[in-house]
């Protein structure tokens, strides 16, 4: 794949917010008073940066857009490519070509880091109609109940295999290791995260992003580019809710365990049992709730 995945990428540095022309970084400088002293001086901050990234999707020469997403620069050809693993346009790596930045002369530097076309390669079929149909949609308005279990069935999502093993006392750790992992959060505090963790308790990654749909679309989509899925021995770890979205993208990049710090929605719950993935939530302070599970969680908290 050219256009190597790292190269062109917004790097983790902050901009000055009355900058138009500066490239977007994923933070933005900006000045503050406190509520304290509201006539006082001001003092910088620093906030996450959030801007659109429109997603297309080039075939046979012709580009269609089928997505526009309010994201945290960096990272955008994982979340472009994740984006596409999720909603079933790719089955990895080995069907796209190339990741690039648009260079339409009629845009500006910022817009042209705003556009992202990913190339495929010729394959058997692609179908976007689905993906134009609901173009800049996002599950808050988009789903809907059982239609939307049966949808992921008709596209092919399967039910996951039935490793790994894991231990209670393993997935209580996981969340205060995923948050030493969090740089953007510790200068801004205002990302959520999804991280990849091995059965041992090994974070493999983490991604952030002012959107959770986005930071998982980062994280899978890296994995993807990487070679590393289907994720069948790995475990995702999500800094918010768990929801439908999020549940359905573990289950198309073979993720069989989702752990939440928040609530999982029904929906979620539905789609964990439609499918064999390990739902668990609340996930913290040593403690949990599963939703569900299928046989992966062995053990008692507090066995070493």
């Amino acid at each position: 794949m050219t256009a190597g995945r790292a190269t062109g990428t917004p790097a983790s540095v902050a901009r000055d917010r009355d900058d138009p022309t500066a490239r977007p970084g994923s933070q933005t400088r900006v000045r503050v008073r406190p509520l304290s002293a509201p006539g006082g001086p001001t003092r910088e901050d620093r906030v996450a940066t959030e801007e659109p990234l429109e997603i297309r999707v080039e075939t046979a020469g012709r580009a269609t857009a089928v997505a526009v997403t309010m994201r945290t620069p960096g990272a955008d050809f994982d979340l472009a490519a994740g984006f596409l693993l999720a909603e079933g346009v790719v089955r990895g790596r080995e069907d796209i070509r190339q990741i690039e930045y648009c260079v339409d002369a009629a845009l500006s530097e910022e817009q042209s880091y705003n556009v992202v076309t990913v190339r495929l390669r010729p394959i058997a079929t692609v179908d976007l109609a689905p993906l134009e149909r609901h173009f800049s949609i996002t599950s808050a308005c988009g789903v809907c109940g059982k239609t939307s279990l049966d949808a992921l069935t008709v596209r092919g999502l399967a039910t996951l295999p039935p490793g790994p093993v894991i231990s209670p006392d393993v997935l209580s750790a996981l969340p205060e290791r995923v948050r030493a992992r969090q740089r953007l959060f510790d200068t801004t505090g205002g990302l959520h995260a999804a991280a990849l963790c091995t059965p041992h308790g090994e974070v493999v990654a983490v991604r952030e992003d002012v959107g959770r749909h986005n930071a998982l679309d980062k994280l899978l989509g890296w994995a993807m580019l990487e070679g590393r899925t289907p994720l069948y021995e790995g475990i995702v770890l999500v800094s918010g809710r768990a929801s439908f979205e999020l549940a359905q993208k573990c289950v198309a990049a073979g993720v069989p365990i989702l752990c939440a710090v928040s609530a999982p929605s029904s929906l979620a719950i539905d789609v964990a049992e439609r499918f064999g993935l390990t739902l668990v939530g609340f996930l913290r302070d040593g403690r949990g709730n599963i939703y569900h599970d299928p046989g992966r969680i062995v053990g008692r908290a507090g066995n070493h």
